[in-house]
C-alpha cells in the first residue's frame, strides 16, 4: 500500500459517509476494459462501473461528444430545449416503439417516475387502483419508494414507515402473480433480469404471461431495464427477447457511458396521465448527459455491436460452464444472458473477488454467493480468457 493510498482511505474516513465497502485501492484512469491505480497497476474491468461503462473507458468518440458539449453549455433549465434532449428522447422512442421519454438522473429517479406516473395513470380510472406488485430479490433504487419496490427486507429495515401499497411475488412463479393480481392493481414492476439479486432470468414464457394478465387487470406492465437493458443482453432492451412490450421501460446505467443519467418511457396512452406540473427535475435530460447518451444510442444498437455483446457473452458463458464442471463444489449454478452473467457459489464470494482483485482483475458479488459479471460491452475472447484463467487459479486453492 502506497502513501498515496494511505491518505485517500484516511480523507474517506474522516469526510465520507461510511455506507460503501470499499476495496482497498484507489483508482485513477482507464482505457478500454482497463483500469489503473494510483500506483500504475492495471486492472481487467469487469464491472463495469456496476453496468455503466458500456463502451469501456476513455472512449474517444464520448469523451469529445462531453468536451463538445461542455463547452458550448453544461446545464440549462428544462423550461426551455435543447438539440441534446430532443434527440436522446426521439431516439429512445424509435427505439422502443413507445411514445414518450423523460430524463432524470439515475436508476431510482426513473423508477420513481415510473410508479409516480402508473399511479396517477391508474387513479384516474379508479381511486383504489394503487396497487404495485414486485418480486421478491428484486432491486428498484434506494429512495423511499423504489426501496420499498425493492423485495429484499433489509434494504427497508430501521427506515419505516415505507410507503404503502407495495406487495411482493416470487420472480418466475406466474401462479403467486395470478392470485394476487386484482382489479386494483395499478401495475406489475419487475427487473427483465434480475441483476442485484442473483442474475435470474425470466424462465419459458414466463413474462407473456405477466403481459397478459396485467392486461387482463387494465394493469400496467413496468419493466426495470436499469442494468439489464442499453445491450446488455444482447439486444437492446432486454424485454425484446421475450417476444413482448412493456407500457413503461425504465434505463439508467449504461445509457451515457457513465455520465448520469435515468430515464422513463411510456406509451403515449399513459404519457396523458402527466401534465404541466405533474413532475419535473432540475438536472435530468440536461445537455452533457444527453450529449453522452446520444453517442450510446447511436452505437449500442447497431446489429454488429449486439451481435458482439451475443457472442462475448456465449463464450463467457460457456467458460464459466466449464469451470462449474471443474469445481461443482464450489459453483452451484451459471446463469444470465449477453454480458449480464452470474456464477452462485457454494462458499461466500468476497474473498474470491478480493483474490481475483489481488491479481489484476475487478469483478463482484451480489447477494453473498453470486459472482457477478457485467463488463464493458466492448469485452474481445481473450480478456474473456484473461479472467477465466483468473479464476481457474483462485478457485483451485479452495
Amino acid at each position: 500500500m502506497s502513501k498515496i493510498d494511505e491518505a485517500v482511505f484516511a480523507e474517506d474516513a474522516a469526510s465520507y459517509v461510511p455506507v460503501f465497502q470499499r476495496y482497498q485501492i484507489v483508482l485513477d484512469h482507464g482505457k478500454g476494459a482497463y483500469l489503473w491505480d494510483v500506483d500504475g497497476k492495471s486492472y481487467l474491468d469487469f464491472l463495469g462501473g456496476i453496468a455503466v461503462n458500456v463502451l469501456g473507458h476513455d472512449d474517444p468518440e464520448l469523451v469529445w461528444a462531453v468536451t463538445e458539449q461542455a463547452h458550448k453549455m453544461i446545464h440549462c433549465s428544462n423550461l426551455y430545449y435543447t438539440q441534446a434532449q430532443a434527440d436522446a428522447a426521439a431516439r429512445l422512442v424509435e427505439l422502443s416503439g413507445l411514445g414518450k421519454a423523460f430524463f432524470g438522473n439515475s436508476g431510482a429517479e426513473a423508477n420513481e417516475g415510473a410508479i409516480k406516473i402508473a399511479r396517477k395513470w391508474a387513479t384516474r380510472q379508479n381511486p383504489n387502483k394503487v396497487k404495485i406488485i414486485t418480486a421478491r430479490m428484486s432491486f428498484h433504487g434506494r429512495t423511499y419508494a423504489t426501496l420499498t419496490a425493492t423485495g429484499q427486507p433489509h434494504y427497508q429495515e430501521g427506515l419505516g414507515p415505507v410507503p404503502g401499497g407495495f406487495t411482493y411475488v416470487d420472480f418466475n412463479d406466474i401462479d403467486e402473480l395470478a392470485r394476487t393480481i386484482d382489479d386494483e392493481t395499478c401495475a406489475v414492476m419487475l427487473e427483465t433480469i434480475q441483476g442485484e439479486g442473483g442474475v435470474f432470468t425470466p424462465a419459458g414464457d414466463y413474462l407473456k404471461k405477466v403481459r397478459a394478465l396485467c392486461d387482463q387487470h387494465h394493469a400496467l406492465l413496468i419493466l426495470d431495464e436499469i442494468q439489464a437493458g442499453i445491450g446488455r443482453s444482447g439486444t437492446f432492451f432486454a424485454y425484446e427477447n421475450y417476444g413482448i412490450k412493456p407500457d413503461i421501460v425504465t434505463l439508467a446505467k449504461g445509457l451515457a457511458g457513465g455520465v448520469p443519467i435515468g430515464a422513463f418511457v411510456v406509451t403515449d396512452e399513459v404519457a396523458q396521465a402527466f401534465g404541466p406540473g405533474d413532475h419535473g427535475t432540475t438536472f435530468g435530460g440536461n445537455p452533457l448527459a444527453c450529449a453522452a447518451a446520444n453517442v450510446v444510442l447511436r452505437r449500442v444498437p447497431e446489429p454488429a455491436f449486439l451481435q458482439h455483446v451475443r457472442t462475448v457473452g456465449a463464450y463467457f458463458k460457456t467458460g464459466l460452464e466449464k469451470l462449474q464442471q471443474k469445481y461443482p463444489q464450489l459453483i452451484r449454478d451459471v446463469r444470465g444472458q449477453g454480458l449480464i452473467l452470474g456464477a452462485e457459489l457454494t462458499i461466500p464470494g468476497r474473498d474470491i473477488v478480493n483474490a481475483a482483485l489481488a491479481q489484476g482483475v475487478i469483478i463482484n458479488c451480489t447477494v453473498g454467493k453470486v459472482l457477478r459479471f457485467i463488463p464493458p460491452l466492448i469485452i474481445t475472447e481473450e480478456q474473456v480468457d484473461e479472467v477465466l484463467k483468473v479464476l481457474d487459479e483462485v478457485l483451485s486453492k479452495y
